[in-house]
């Protein structure tokens, strides 16, 4: 019968339900696509959006070819949540403060406006410095553990770099402790110098007050993180204070890692490249 009613169709001389077929069929299509796009930007927009990590600052917490998911629904919404911007959206919406020892993801408020990610360090009203190395949040040295000497490699074609690895406890508001990897190099080599190299000594710095709706953030590879450190708008390395509403969310998790050992067109090293052991690895 099925058979009888296909013939019938195809035999229908001027085709109408050739055509009818072939309309619904392209409605149908147009209807997945379209609500395949707008799943795509509400989740995008407003739970989820994908980052990945090119440069070293945040080793040993990230490296250079993760690929992470940030939550933008943990502190709400600005207008840099949203596609290309929007200039009359002001402030936050549905906002919830982040917590020191975050991990998120900002946009800078320099040209080109890139995204950073790094680690909230000074809440609203904090006092941070940073005195032979070590990290001070309103006048208190924040207790760290030496780990011993911690080797990386930032790419195939840099040399080799052994720094000290610690483990930082920074204290939160509420009492509770982020435990978290830190990276510093062995040797300092300003001293107690304010400037180093013409920039800003990263290892020993002035205080910072972190003014109301702004956030202190930090790499955790300290020597090679250009970061809040950083507050004179003439240097390469400045950042400064981030805004509250530059603030794109939080990272949660890697969902893919890579180690580009190989050139990319030797696909049968594609395997051995992937970081098994950091897919889906939570990031704290």
């Amino acid at each position: 019968m099925n058979n009888n009613l296909n013939n019938d169709a195809n035999q229908n001389p001027d085709g109408t339900k050739q055509k009818s077929t072939g309309l619904k069929g392209m409605m149908e299509m147009v209807s997945t696509v379209f609500w395949a796009v707008v799943i795509i930007v509400v989740v995008r927009c407003l739970l989820f959006a994908p980052f990945n990590i090119p440069s070293g600052s945040m080793i040993p917490t990230l490296l250079i070819g993760d690929y992470i998911f940030v939550s933008k629904y943990s502190y709400g919404y600005s207008k840099h949540s949203f596609f290309f911007s929007q200039p009359d959206f002001k402030g936050r919406i549905w906002y919830t403060p982040p917590q020191r020892g975050d991990v998120v993801v900002f946009r800078s408020t320099k040209p080109p406006f890139d995204y950073y990610v790094k680690r909230l360090i000074g809440l609203p009203g904090d006092t941070i410095q940073v005195k032979n190395g070590v990290l001070y949040i309103d006048d208190k040295p924040v207790n760290r553990r030496s780990d011993g000497p911690y080797t990386y490699q930032e790419s195939l074609n840099k040399p080799e770099i052994t720094e000290n690895l610690y483990t930082e406890y920074l204290p939160r508001k509420d009492g509770s402790i982020v435990e978290h990897k830190i990276l510093q190099a062995m040797i300092n080599p300003c001293g107690e110098d304010l400037v180093c190299n013409g920039d800003i000594n990263p290892n020993y710095t002035i205080p910072y007050h972190v003014p109301a709706d702004h956030f202190f953030a930090m790499g955790d590879n300290r020597d090679h993180s250009a970061d809040s450190r950083f507050n004179d708008p003439n240097t390469e390395n400045y950042l400064g204070f981030v805004p509250i509403e530059n603030l794109i969310g939080k990272v949660q998790f890697i969902f893919y890692s890579y180690d580009s050992k190989y050139p990319v067109w030797q696909f049968w090293h594609w395997p051995q490249e992937i970081r098994w052991n950091r897919l889906f690895k939570t990031v704290k």
